[in-house]
């Protein structure tokens, strides 16, 4: 029986016209792409790779510069309405409504789509049955955690049955946790209601789920197949490291991505390094054996990641030099200074709890983890450690400042990074530092001198005229963090900063601040790619604002209690046990 395709792209162009540059840039160039009936299928690839251009001209919000696009057996181009009228898209800044409730966004997006009430009761009681929201019917949209919030986003989708559900990264900024009921209400759809299903993601393990990927970059397709298929260009080149006894696994890593004549890719897990080898011979020729003695490379199954890693290095190469390097002659173990004192610390508005007796210190040159679900209390921690919100209650230091008495002198100290890109979109790279620079008193000459230094670290040279709002978002992350290094901060502050981005900018954007602990910043870090958080020296986990869990990596995994070393399941564990234990 012949498959049917329900989006069927022919050599599909699509070019926008620069103002800056005044030049055509082209977004998407010759696409053949075709999108299985009642199936997941995954859009990947990195930023700025044409991914959401894609979707939105499936829906049709933009037409193609050339080609055609088949919708449904419909050609978008001409009937974009007829369409839209079938077809339901969540972008990735869904539009929820933060005033109004769970139950009152759901039926303004219902008298949107003309949905007749009697067809609304069934329809929305499953569809809060599956996102967990039954109980929250009444709460205010912008009350939510981010995961409630992703999950409200896509019921307000689905309030109608669409033969196609296009969603665009609908789980950035998401804890595991709320991830994997996300994945598990898709995965229902299809199975249900024989749903179609096109998602863009940044998450391998998501792309895993599906039954076709599309790997795409610089607006092109680089191979599209199953992802046992896929699986394959990998086999037999994948293998782990040990790193000697007291190394972070993330100094063998950077080594090992060092060393670009072996090896393709390296990354953390499980308290190893898992790399992928250019050839059988590359595994005896590491250069890692001449900087640590004892290592033994072990074959490891191949993974869905390690393919698309391969396929993106051999077009894309290696990331640009970033002007940062680790001198392994130094001693690499963290010092016996504490950068960071909280003891007790509470944070309450009006009378709900956010942060309830939390201590832990953490030592100069260390990368501390703040784990936890969507309104765990992290992000409330993170701020009062920043100085941006202050305590109820508890002692808090920040290098040797006591946050409570001096918060802007201990300020002078921090460097920070926000979740969402805070910088100004219509300044230039420049411009934004410049700016920056000068808000932290940095003298015209130190100024220049830093931001010469700061761009060549990142590889923003040839962005400086660029506006930072056009920037594609590996290159808005890098700029966050080069503005915040301007003043040369002891701590670093970084709240999930490597949301949305792709693989390869994760890769490199670790290599930077494996280099600067190196120099002994210390780094505070929240994540939801759970793979980063084996790159800290030490991990605390919080749900409902109680610390669960604080250790290293091993020590965390060990709790979940888990056999895997699956650092995902393990903190799934950990949060769920917790809240077992208090229903009981």
């Amino acid at each position: 029986m012949t498959e049917r395709n329900v989006i069927t792209a022919t050599g599909i162009c699509k070019s926008f016209f620069d103002k800056a540059s005044k030049k055509e840039i082209v977004a998407l160039e010759n696409i053949n792409i075709t999108i299985p009936h009642g199936k997941l299928t995954a859009l990947i690839g990195p930023d700025g790779a044409g991914k959401t251009t894609f979707l939105r001209m499936v829906c049709g919000l933009l037409v193609p510069s050339s080609g055609s696009l088949d919708v449904l057996g419909i050609d978008v181009t001409v009937n974009s309405q007829e369409v839209q009228d079938r077809i339901s898209y969540m972008p990735q800044k869904f539009g929820l409504y933060e005033d109004l409730s769970v139950s009152e966004n759901m039926n303004l997006y219902a008298d949107l789509h003309s949905v007749p009430l009697e067809e609304r009761k069934e329809r929305f009681a499953r569809l809060l049955e599956m996102t967990g929201l039954a109980k929250f019917t009444e709460r205010l949209a912008g009350k939510l955690s981010g995961g409630m919030k992703q999950k409200l986003g896509l019921a307000c989708t689905l309030v109608r049955s669409p033969e196609l559900l296009l969603l665009d990264e609908p789980t950035v900024g998401v804890d595991p946790l709320s991830r994997r009921e996300l994945w598990e209400i898709l995965q229902q759809l299809v199975a249900d209601e024989g749903l179609t299903v096109l998602v863009s993601t940044a998450y391998m393990d998501e792309a895993e789920l599906c039954s076709k990927v599309i790997v795409v970059n610089d607006g092109k397709v680089l191979i599209e197949d199953t992802p046992e298929n896929l699986r394959q260009l990998a086999r037999g080149k994948c293998y782990k490291l040990a790193p000697p006894k007291g190394m972070p696994s993330r100094i063998l890593q950077a080594v090992l991505l060092d060393d670009v004549e072996n090896v393709i890719d390296a990354v953390p897990e499980g308290g190893e390094v898992r790399f992928i080898a250019r050839a059988q011979e590359s595994v005896g020729n590491l250069q890692a054996y001449k900087y640590f003695n004892g290592l033994v490379p072990r074959a490891v199954d191949e993974r869905l990641e390690d393919s698309v890693m391969i396929v993106l290095r051999e077009k894309i190469g290696n990331p640009d030099n970033t002007g940062f390097e680790i001198d392994f002659s130094k001693k690499l173990t963290l010092s016996e200074t504490i950068d960071i004192e909280v003891k007790d610390l509470v944070r309450k508005f009006g009378d709900f709890i956010a942060v309830n007796n939390t201590s832990f210190q953490v030592r100069q040159g260390e990368i501390f983890g703040l784990l936890g679900p969507n309104g765990a209390g992290k992000t409330t921690t993170f701020k009062m450690l920043c100085g941006l919100l202050p305590a109820s209650s508890g002692e808090l230091s920040v290098a040797g400042v006591n946050l409570r008495t001096a918060r802007t002198q201990a300020r002078a100290n921090i460097g920070y990074v926000a979740q969402k890109f805070s910088l100004y979109g219509t300044l230039t790279v420049d411009e934004n530092m410049e700016f920056y620079g000068g808000a932290y008193g940095l003298s015209d000459k130190r100024l220049a001198e830093r931001m010469t230094e700061v761009k060549n670290q990142f590889g923003l040279t040839e962005m400086s005229d660029k506006e930072a709002g056009d920037l594609p978002g590996g290159y808005k992350q890098r700029l966050s963090m080069g503005t915040a290094l301007l003043h040369e901060p002891r701590i670093i502050f970084l709240d999930e900063p490597t949301s949305g981005i792709d693989p390869l900018a994760r890769r490199t954007f670790w290599q930077q601040i494996t280099a600067l602990a190196a120099e002994g910043k210390t780094i505070i870090i929240t994540t939801h790619f759970m793979e980063e958080a084996e790159y800290c020296d030490r991990i605390m986990i919080q749900d409902q604002g109680k610390m669960l869990a604080i250790g290293t990596p091993s020590e965390i995994r060990a709790q979940g209690g888990v056999e895997a070393t699956d650092m995902n399941e393990a903190f799934i564990a950990i949060v769920e046990n917790s809240r077992e234990n208090k229903e009981v």
